[in-house]
């Protein structure tokens, strides 16, 4: 099949607008990679209380059907393993005298999710390729669960580990 001339603008910018965002986000991002900002510990469970309700309603209003299950499943555990490693990527200090906490993000980390993000378009073009089609709402509903699991264990890595550093530092 030959590309249609009158299309090949709209395919062209159809791709270049998702990575003119993702480079300037990563842009943003890259600039504070290293840079110290206070962690408060007692907020981290808010995003991922977010992401439950939003996760939560989204799988009550169209729940995954079949082995869609099985794929959310899996994907909730490979956001799990992710979101362990990525919040122990994340550099967490406490002041000895003030006993702040503050946190620091990792090149690693940053990397993960650009990665993250470049496996997610290539799963969502997989069918412009020649690949299987992909149900969207099976990749949505994947999607979510890894997220999930991603946003909460992070925080939860976070939150365990900040707790110990300030336990030991007011200890001395």
């Amino acid at each position: 099949m030959g590309m249609n001339p009158a299309h090949a603008p709209s395919d062209w910018v159809r791709y270049a607008i998702p990575v003119a965002v993702i480079a300037v986000v990563m842009a943003f991002r890259l600039r504070s990679v290293g840079r110290a900002r206070p962690l408060k510990i007692e907020r981290l469970w808010i995003v991922p209380a977010l992401y439950i309700v939003i996760a939560t309603v989204t799988f009550q209003a169209h729940p995954p059907i079949g082995l869609a299950w099985l794929w959310c499943l899996a994907a909730l555990a490979a956001g799990i393993g992710l979101g362990w490693q990525r919040g122990r990527m994340m550099r967490i200090e406490v002041d000895p005298e003030t006993h702040a906490i503050s946190q620091r993000t990792s090149p690693a980390a940053l990397l993960l999710i650009l990665g993250l993000i470049v496996v997610r378009s290539a799963a969502r073009n997989t069918a412009q390729f020649g690949g299987p089609a992909l149900d969207v709402m099976t990749v949505t509903d994947v999607l979510i669960a890894f997220a999930l699991g991603l946003l909460a264990t992070q925080r939860l890595e976070m939150w365990l580990r900040a707790r110990r550093l300030l336990a030991a530092a007011r200890a001395l």
